[in-house]
């Protein structure tokens, strides 16, 4: 199952808006990161650890059948992401393949999400995670204007 380009698209917003606030020199997988930790706080209050570790493991399956970067990446039973900058050695993947496969898991996540919760709801959860900064009121989850 391949997210819709609308949750793509805005995880390429969260994932940008996070990369801008960290170090230049950064991997892209430090935004990946801040974006996931960022989402499992926010949803560790609504639907709890294991609801959690439910939800970002199914997206995680679904996101590595399409990005073969994820390949190493786990989710810990405590909803922790693991092993994201692990990349096989066998595989040559340069830096724009890695934040695809970032954008990839993170829309799958906001997708499944939004399959459970809704799109209000889903919207609301973001907005709490970053007080409307990584996007504005226009977006909706589906990424059209409204």
């Amino acid at each position: 199952m391949t997210a819709a380009p609308g949750m793509r698209d805005l995880a390429h917003r969260l994932l940008t808006y996070e990369a801008g606030s960290g170090k230049a020199a950064e991997p892209i997988e430090f935004a990946t990161l801040r974006v996931y930790e960022k989402l499992r706080r926010s949803l560790d209050e609504f639907v709890g650890v294991a609801g959690f570790y439910s939800l970002a493991s199914r997206a995680l399956a679904q996101a590595k059948s399409e990005a073969p970067s994820l390949g190493a990446a786990r989710v810990s039973a405590d909803g922790a992401l693991q092993g994201l900058g692990e990349i096989e050695t066998q595989f040559e993947i340069d830096k724009n393949q890695a934040g695809d496969g970032g954008i990839i898991f993170i829309a799958s996540l906001l997708g499944l999400l939004r399959i459970f919760v809704g799109d209000a709801l889903t919207l609301s959860l973001l907005r709490n995670a970053w007080l409307g900064e990584a996007f504005d009121e226009r977006n909706s989850a589906h990424g059209r204007s409204a």
